[in-house]
């Protein structure tokens, strides 16, 4: 019989954690309801992937140090902008066309240090 007490005690917890997460969730989502909102997954999306290519070219020796450090300061930026343009709760058009500008001058600054000349281990 207590077999059966301790069993059912988790199982209503896990049902009440359970619903509690479900309103949050629904609750955050609400927030974002508007025009706009705060999100931005196709920026975070194309930070993800120039992340990507900084490391990439960080492995394969086609970035040196100085170079890697210089992009992702660059990308320090964009993170620090993007946070700004969020920090009032709404991210305009005229913010993101800004950010995706940034992104796009960033990307062509990766694809121009990683195909130069300069390269870091050329024997690899």
């Amino acid at each position: 019989m207590s077999s059966i007490v301790f069993r059912a005690v988790p199982l209503a917890m896990l049902g009440v954690l359970a619903v509690a997460g479900f309103s949050s969730a629904a609750s955050a989502q609400g927030l974002n309801t508007g025009a706009y909102g705060t999100r931005t997954p196709y920026v975070d999306a194309r930070e993800h992937y120039q992340q990507d290519r900084i490391f990439a070219g960080a492995r394969n020796g086609s970035l040196t140090p100085r170079e890697f450090r210089r992009l992702e300061g660059g990308e320090y930026r964009i993170r620090a902008a993007e946070a700004r343009a969020k920090s009032d709760g709404v991210v305009t058009p005229a913010e993101r066309a800004r950010l995706n500008g940034m992104l796009d001058r960033e990307s062509r600054a990766i694809y121009r240090q990683r195909h130069d000349a300069q390269r870091v281990g050329w024997w690899r």
